[in-house]
């Protein structure tokens, strides 16, 4: 018999502060009686909630069982920064670059099938610009390298055709408040999503035409007859085919093993900031940074119905348990109030109120886990840092894939070759955290 047992199951370090800040959420079922089902997708994160929407669009009479292990939003979706990105967005370079214009070129166009996909989604499910805002990022820079990076990564979108626009040390502080900032480089074409707003919305959405399920940790399945058998710690589902939405959880089945990399990144969030506080940190009520190394901080603020509030997110390590610990989330946020102190000086007195940690799945060679990896079992994992956009659209691709053979989504993720193998442990955590840190280091005030 061919089965597959989970070896571990999700586990969450910190509230996701991005659900904590919204109002009470609506309880989806768990799955406590035996179904059926003709595809069922594991994962409720961008990937898989994709993967259900195109299957819906393509297929309407397609019965679709989608399990989640805990709440919606509560999961690494949720613990997203929020930058859907068009742009070539590469972490392993110095300054985002990819591999070359043409391939750049296709990355954009597919990153834009994401977020026309997101932007049907939006005004579906009637989001605000709270939590859905097409209004562009800034790539901020704070030392001389930085100021480097930004200007290289401008001739790049030069050389594109992309727009763009460069800002001195005035106008940042003008936009951000904060001094700490000597350019930006700001490109129009990110989305800034509240991710849990986003993910509740379109699960409440999706439960309407297919059977959704939370608290449903999907613990192993197994070949029957023709189809599967999905089991979950209460009931199972029997079904013709298995969507594995689960990024890095896909290793946790055995499949892919000693080739993702789980990275962790940390997050926080402050108190919702008062008036006075508001009136001392000036600049526009919303804007978005991602530092001009891509090891540096990233930084957001948001306001609306929940708040005026600042986001740090740097730190990172490397889990291959894809999980990560209390003290290592507490060490991540002294150095979260160090970079708030440096970035906002005259707001002394403000306080984190939700501090998170989410993981990332990558691979040595950017390459992701896509495709048919047994009969009638499909993966699309392994989004490389960019878990909204390549979620979005290994889902579509996905989806794609099964309804109709194939689609040009589904076939520029066949095409990727193999993710290369990991060294031994403890070889690679310690050769991976010791990049990390040095990475981290080199950026300095990035």
């Amino acid at each position: 018999m061919t089965a597959f047992t989970a070896k571990r199951l999700p586990r969450q370090t910190g509230p996701a502060g991005w659900n904590a800040i919204l109002p009470p959420q609506p309880t989806l079922p768990r799955l406590e009686q035996n179904t059926t089902a003709d595809i069922t997708i594991v994962g409720g994160g961008f990937a898989g909630l994709s993967a259900a929407r195109r299957l819906q669009q393509l297929d309407s009479t397609l019965k679709v069982v989608l399990l989640e292990a805990g709440r919606f939003a509560e999961g690494s979706a949720g613990r997203n920064s929020g930058f859907m990105i068009d742009l070539p967005h590469d972490l392993a370079s110095d300054n985002y670059a990819g591999d070359g214009l043409e391939a750049d070129r296709a990355t954009i166009a597919l990153n834009r099938r994401a977020i026309a996909f997101a932007t049907d989604v939006a005004h579906d499910c009637d989001l605000t610009d709270e939590t859905f805002d097409p209004c562009g990022k800034f790539n901020a820079a704070a030392t001389r390298a930085g100021d480097r990076h930004n200007r290289e990564f401008a001739q790049h979108l030069e050389q594109l055709g992309e727009p763009y626009t460069l800002y001195d040390r005035q106008q940042m502080q003008e936009i951000t408040g904060s001094p700490h900032y000597t350019s930006g480089l700001y490109a129009p074409g990110t989305v800034m999503i509240q991710p849990a707003g986003y993910v509740r919305a379109l699960s409440s959405h999706l439960a309407e035409k297919i059977d959704l399920f939370e608290n449903s940790p999907v613990t192993a399945f197994e070949k029957q007859g023709s189809g599967w058998l999905v089991k979950t710690r209460d009931a199972q589902a029997s079904t013709g085919r298995i969507i594995l939405a689960n990024n890095g959880h896909l290793e946790s089945f055995g499949f892919f093993e000693h080739r993702l990399m789980h990275i962790c990144l940390y997050a926080s969030m402050t108190e919702p900031l008062t008036p006075e506080q508001i009136k001392t940190l000036g600049g526009l009520p919303r804007w978005s940074v991602t530092p001009a190394d891509p090891m540096g901080t990233s930084v957001r603020r948001i306001s609306g119905s929940y708040g005026d509030r600042l986001l740090i997110r740097t730190c990172s390590s490397f889990h291959p348990t894809i999980e990560t610990s209390p003290m290592r989330l507490r060490n991540a946020g002294w150095v979260h109030d160090r970079k708030f102190r440096e970035r906002f000086p005259h707001l002394p007195d403000v306080r984190m109120e939700h501090r998170w940690a989410g993981m990332l799945c990558l691979s040595r060679n950017g390459s992701t886990a896509f495709g048919e990896l047994e009969n009638g079992v499909f993966s699309a994992c392994c989004q490389n840092g960019l878990g909204i956009a390549r979620g979005t659209l290994q889902g579509m691709g996905v989806a794609e894939l099964l309804t109709k053979g194939g689609s040009d989504i589904a076939d520029h993720f066949l095409a990727q070759p193999m993710p290369p193998r990991l060294p031994p442990e403890p070889f690679a955590s310690l050769g991976a955290n010791s990049y990390l840190i040095w990475k981290e280091w080199r950026s300095g005030k990035e």
